[in-house]
């Protein structure tokens, strides 16, 4: 039961875990010039281990996305899409150009599980 539910909900978690890591990426340095809070290094590595967590929610989301009724070209849209936010999350502390390339990786995981909700409802429309 719980993998249908896991089914039925993975574009609506996708989307979230996709949206909450992009205001995580743009609130961070905000919160790091204006917050005492990370001057503690305990706190300051649990939040910026939050991308692990995105990363994780996000495969988990596009798995069960993908599992029974995506199309093709979604299907692809999401694995690669997730693909480049993981090498991308991973690598973003090396150059300025992989957090870019993370932003547009979760903007591209979003709309594609938005494409994909619009084509349940309308397969299952008819």
């Amino acid at each position: 039961m719980k993998t249908d539910f896991l089914s039925r909900k993975a574009d609506y978690i996708g989307i979230t875990g996709s949206v909450l890591c992009i205001l995580h990426c743009l609130i961070t340095p905000v919160l790091l010039m204006t917050t005492a809070l990370f001057q503690d290094e305990k706190w300051r590595l649990g939040y910026l281990s939050l991308d692990y967590i995105f990363i994780g929610i996000n495969i988990v989301a596009v798995y069960f996305a993908t599992r029974h009724q995506a199309s093709p070209v979604i299907k692809k849209a999401l694995w690669g899409f997730l693909s480049l936010f993981t090498i991308a999350l991973l690598l973003e502390d090396s150059a300025p150009l992989f957090e870019y390339m993370a932003y547009a990786a979760s903007a591209g995981l979003v709309l594609t599980h938005l494409v994909n909700i619009r084509q349940h409802r309308l397969s299952h429309a008819h």
